[in-house]
């Protein structure tokens, strides 16, 4: 993290920002009206249950989920979790083995949304692999940029505890720190930063963006793999609700199938499309693997048993159950899965994102998943369930 010497205009923005957090934003004042106010009753983030109460998993999920969850427990940032990561590393790799382990050393706390009720959303995210190249050319013209050297990050915890995992980004104009172009800006004017590759289309590195992750294939057939770099500072918000906002398309047909078929016949309105979302995400080139990406714990992902959480309800590197259905045939999806990603849409207890894999077939199935789901977290029984708050 680059660090900023103090200024009057850092101070006044950090403050400011300090105190938007007290309000969330939209909220408007209200008139307070005489008499008490009744209090919401709270409901539990984390509902200890037996483990009967979660639906059967077949031996094959159920290894192929906990090996998953011990390749990357080693970098699991709760202590909690710390012994069990240990111990699950010298099990032998059998069903009858790993049950034993995980009913044994492990309790079932089932997720609880704050109105008290036990399902949430569950969408879906993949690796994309779209067309490229490593220089322009005519048809590949669609720059993929690096991290720019000027793109400051601030983390706010070190002025501000009560920020903890806020972070601000921006660049320095003279001795005054101002935001980042949106992606609009960025789009017409283009940036001082490095290209990675090209794409021959700008919706592609829109998805790969939302994505988080791509491979670009060049034309002798190879894959140049990208990840997640760092992002401009601005608000993700999805292109989809700017096509229903504009009545451009109904909300129930929205998935990433109908945003590109819509930019498909619209093409000139696709700068306006992409300009919706002022959030621009910057890339790093990985070493060539046919490992996943790299999630936010750090660990390639794995394909069907890896999910994106919030982690301010589930820490990174927990074990999870997940019973949820897949968007082609509705078919029961009932497994172990690694907590292992973060996305910037993915908030709240009863809410993950359940990763594909690679390649246009998890493409397919992750631009439709809008599944109803339930989730539990497995957490060592001689801890108690982890702070919401936590990491």
């Amino acid at each position: 993290m680059t660090k900023l010497s103090s200024s009057l205009a850092l101070s006044a923005l950090l403050l400011a920002l300090a105190a938007c957090t007290t309000t969330p934003p939209g909220t408007q004042p209200v008139t307070p009206t005489p008499g008490p106010t009744p209090t919401p009753t709270p409901h539990p983030t984390y509902r200890p249950v037996a483990w009967s109460a979660l639906p059967d998993v077949s031996d094959g999920d159920l290894v192929a989920g906990f090996n998953a969850w011990r390749n990357g427990c080693a970098k699991a940032r709760s202590t909690a979790l710390k012994d069990v990561c240990a111990e699950a590393k010298t099990l032998a790799p059998d069903a009858v083995t790993i049950r034993n382990f995980v009913q044994g050393r492990l309790a079932p706390y089932q997720l609880i949304n704050q109105d008290g009720s036990e399902q949430g959303l569950i969408t879906g995210y993949y690796e994309p692999v779209y067309p490229g190249s490593l220089s322009r050319t005519a048809t590949a013209n669609v720059p993929v940029y690096g991290q720019p050297d000027d793109l400051i990050t601030v983390d706010l915890a070190e002025v501000y505890p009560e920020l903890k995992g806020k972070r601000l980004r921006g660049r320095l104009e003279g001795r005054k720190l101002v935001p980042y172009p949106d992606a609009g800006t960025i789009q017409r004017a283009g940036l001082e930063a490095p290209v990675l590759a090209w794409l021959t289309d700008p919706v592609d590195l829109q998805f790969m963006q939302i994505q988080g992750s791509g491979r670009v294939r060049l034309a002798d057939g190879s894959e140049l793999r990208l990840g997640y770099a760092d992002q401009n500072g601005r608000p993700y918000k999805p292109v989809g609700r700017w096509l229903v906002t504009q009545q451009l398309l109904p909300a129930s047909a929205v998935s990433m199938q109908s945003i590109r078929t819509w930019a498909t016949q619209n093409p000139q309105r696709i700068p306006e499309l992409l300009a919706s979302n002022p959030s621009f995400v910057f890339f790093r080139a990985l070493p060539p693997s046919d490992d996943g990406p790299i999630g936010a714990q750090g660990v390639p992902l794995t394909a069907g048993y890896s999910l994106a959480i919030d982690p301010r309800t589930v820490p990174l590197g927990s074990l999870m159950f997940i019973a949820t259905t897949r968007p082609d045939d509705r078919s029961k999806v009932h497994r172990l899965m690694a907590a292992q990603d973060t996305g910037g849409a993915i908030a709240g207890q009863v809410r993950a994102d359940f990763f594909w894999g690679k390649g246009d077939a998890a493409g397919e199935l992750a631009g439709r998943m809008k599944q109803d789901g339930r989730l539990w977290l497995l957490w060592p029984r001689d801890a108690p369930p982890p702070d919401h708050q936590e990491p």
